[in-house]
């Protein structure tokens, strides 16, 4: 579905990041991502951060000139939107779940929080880099930080933090979405303890629909195949942690270390 929707409200979240309100009639569900235009932008994909009857947002952080031109629109303003698109998280009923995020990959994961009430885990380079802590404090049932300056919360990652709250813990599923080096050792960390898991990936969308090929990893569709693989899916992705392809569907190696 592609729409044009007036914006309600603008919130700033930290000094690089910010959420912006509208509402809309479509069947959202948390996971889920939005294809995002208007004038002076290319069309870009966002995480959809609220499903709230039909009020919905996007958080976004301020990252080069598309995000730029997003963060000058104000209340009132117009916004083109397509979607949304991919397949979500799966929030089965009654299992124990932990859900993380790590930079502005809580925003993938805040609706889910907020469906369903579940721990939560957000991880940030420090306190100032944390996103949507409000939320999260008032929907999950124990929220727990990591900071890797150490400047508030665990002092280290979220990925050791998860490793020491499943332990305690013993949850039954972990739901995640952040930086692709966090979620490839989340995975392999899933993998050692033998706890399922449902990842929210990112490759460059063009299109959203599946057509373009920009996202494809060892044959899947981020934008229709995902974003959310689970833990057996994440598996077979060879390019997983690895390489990625650019804007013009060159593969670009991630840098080690």
């Amino acid at each position: 579905m592609s729409d044009h929707v007036r914006i309600i409200s603008v919130t700033e979240n930290n000094y690089d990041t910010k959420t912006l309100e509208f509402v809309t009639d479509d069947e959202a569900r948390p996971g889920q991502f939005y294809m995002i235009w208007c004038p002076g932008m290319e069309e870009i994909p966002m995480s959809i951060s609220k499903v709230d009857g039909r009020t919905r947002s996007i958080s976004v952080k301020r990252i080069g000139p598309d995000t730029e031109r997003i963060h000058s629109l104000k209340e009132g303003d117009v916004l083109g939107i397509r979607g949304p698109y991919g397949n979500g998280y799966d929030l089965t009923p009654g299992r124990k779940y932990l859900i993380i995020g790590g930079g502005i990959g809580t925003a993938s994961i805040m609706p889910a929080v907020e469906a369903s009430g579940a721990d939560t885990i957000i991880g940030a380079r420090s306190e100032r880099d944390i996103v949507l802590r409000d939320r999260a404090e008032k929907a999950a049932s124990n929220v727990w930080y990591s900071t890797d300056d150490g400047s508030f919360g665990f002092h280290g990652n979220a990925v050791q933090l998860f490793r020491e709250k499943q332990a305690e813990n013993h949850y039954d599923c972990v739901i995640a979405c952040g930086p692709e080096v966090m979620l490839y050792f989340l995975h392999k960390a899933c993998v050692e303890l033998d706890v399922d898991c449902q990842l929210s990936l990112e490759r460059h969308m063009k299109c959203g629909a599946g057509v373009c090929g920009c996202c494809v990893m060892d044959g899947s569709r981020v934008c229709r195949d995902g974003p959310v693989f689970t833990r057996d899916q994440v598996s077979q992705l060879k390019d997983f942690g690895v390489q990625k392809r650019d804007e013009c569907g060159r593969i670009v190696k991630f840098r080690k270390g």
